[in-house]
């Protein structure tokens, strides 16, 4: 008998089972694009069904109920967009892996939102605009109108990766919307004069800080002979320091009077610091234990106080930024008579919707940001992410403790900034990098160069300028975009429903 013919083409049979597993993984693509919008729907009916709860026969519910739902948005859009600059470092440093970071962080973010958030929401809700010389009818629609206005334009700059501060929104969204409703006179000039200065110098300030953190991290450990021994002695120090300045403010702000001594608050601090400190040292001496004299071996050595530092600039951007959320929340609330003794003093129910939205909107939609800002920015190992984190942490701390409304994404990008201006800096003109290059050269019997890293520096900048135009860019239209699109909201709302 002769042999049967080679089949060539598959039997029909299996051609549809193909089609059929091909159609299959469109759908799983399609619904995995879905999962993401539903359970961000999911989560702002649940804050609406948390505000009925508390405002049920009350007047002014469906006001509040809406508000609570817009506040919910809101606040996903920051976790999405901000929460970002807390963990993008670590991030793209290796320090922690993706999932890590987003637990941390939401964990953190709660904390701060709900332990020290009061005193931004004080700035936002009530000091931007004048709320006494705005008729309480009006001010529940205004705070509405920016909210929204806010809210879609983070939601928009988060789908063009594009890190734009939820603060700048917020506050021009509140302008807009008052100037709308009853003309420039209730808005707070000077407080708008102290808050936009704090935009200004901020950035710097943390872009500053962060390349003195840099240049004391190079000077003590990195051009040391010895790099583990210098790093076994100076990382547990780095690790009290931070530990101990935000017990320090831990203390402060959960004074009952506000009004510690200053004395007892620096003893707290430094016995915090010394606990840490007792603490870090074991595990550090057991991290660098076999590791070789090199800088890639100092990166182990600093996933410790970046994490930490992560955590601790979450913490911040909950107490400071949560505010964007809930301060025109907290003013809907007071305007209809329900909750709190104060405009500034929210209920709790009210901060948790604010905390718990962020931690959504960082789990559901923050991880496509987080890799912009901390891989393309500039390149981030662990012990440049640490200046950065801890830099933008402080400078949030001391703006949240001071209740100026900060932004976050500003400070944070700054420093980035600062650290790979620095950087480029001190690779051309640091005599002590220069005399350390020239001792390793002799020690191995190498020619030195003539000019180290010369040839690297011209090919490629290390801070992506396209990104950093990018960036100003959407900050500088941040505040007149949400300024007229609130307006243009409260006309609209206006005609409708008042």
């Amino acid at each position: 008998m002769p042999p049967r013919p080679t089949v060539l083409t598959k039997r029909t049979l299996d051609k549809d089972l193909d089609k059929i597993t091909h159609a299959e993984d469109a759908a799983k693509h399609v619904l995995r694009r879905l999962v993401a919008p539903g359970l961000g729907l999911i989560f702002v009916g649940l804050a609406m069904l948390f505000a009925g709860v508390y405002v049920f026969d009350q007047p002014g519910a469906v006001l509040v109920v809406a508000a609570a739902a817009l506040a919910g948005y809101m606040a996903m859009n920051i976790g999405a967009n901000d929460v970002t600059n807390n963990v993008g470092a670590a991030v793209g440093a290796r320090a922690m892996t993706m999932g890590q970071a987003l637990v941390i962080a939401a964990i953190f973010e709660v904390l701060g939102a709900t332990i020290a958030g009061g005193e931004v929401v004080r700035t936002i809700s009530s000091n931007i605009v004048d709320t006494v010389q705005v008729p309480q009818a009006l001010l529940g629609w205004i705070m509405m109108a920016a909210l929204m206005a806010a809210a879609l334009w983070i939601n928009l700059a988060t789908w063009m990766n594009a890190p734009v501060s939820t603060t700048h929104a917020i506050v021009g969204a509140v302008i807009g919307a008052g100037i709308a409703a009853v003309g420039p006179e209730p808005v707070n000039w000077q407080v708008m004069l102290e808050i936009t200065s704090s935009w200004i110098t901020s950035p710097l300030i943390g872009g500053l800080i962060a390349a003195g953190l840099l240049y004391l991290v190079k000077t003590l450990i990195i051009y040391r002979d010895d790099k583990i021994a210098a790093a076994e002695r100076w990382v547990p120090v780095l690790v009290a320091a931070m530990a101990g300045g935000f017990t320090a403010y831990m203390v402060l702000q959960l004074s009952p009077t506000g009004k510690f001594p200053a004395f007892t608050i620096i003893l707290i601090g430094i016995g915090s610091g010394l606990v840490s400190w007792l603490a870090a040292r074991p595990l550090v001496l057991a991290q660098a234990r076999d590791l070789e004299n090199r800088n890639s071996s100092l990166r182990v050595l600093f996933r410790l106080p970046l994490i930490g530092s992560a955590a601790l600039l979450s913490f911040a951007h909950g107490a400071n930024d949560v505010s964007n959320a809930v301060g025109p929340l907290s003013a809907i609330v007071h305007s209809v008579g329900i909750g709190g003794d104060a405009i500034g003093h929210p209920p709790l129910w009210v901060m948790l919707i604010g905390a718990f939205g962020i931690s959504v909107g960082l789990l559901l939609f923050g991880p496509r940001l987080i890799r912009l800002v901390g891989e393309e920015i500039t390149k981030l190992n662990p012990m440049r992410a640490y200046c950065v984190a801890l830099s933008t942490a402080f400078t949030v701390i001391v703006a949240s403790w001071l209740g100026l409304p900060v932004s976050t994404t500003h400070i944070a990008v700054g420093s980035v900034f600062g650290v790979g201006f620095f950087r480029e800096w001190y690779t051309r003109h640091s005599k002590r990098r220069i005399a350390y290059i020239r001792r390793k050269a002799e020690s191995f019997d190498i020619d030195e160069p003539e000019d180290p890293n010369i040839h690297e520096t011209r090919r490629r900048y290390l801070v992506r300028r396209s990104h950093f135009m990018t960036i100003v860019a959407a900050w500088i239209i941040t505040v007149p975009v949400s300024a007229v699109l609130a307006a243009m909201i409260y006309w609209a709302m206006f005609a409708l429903f008042v």
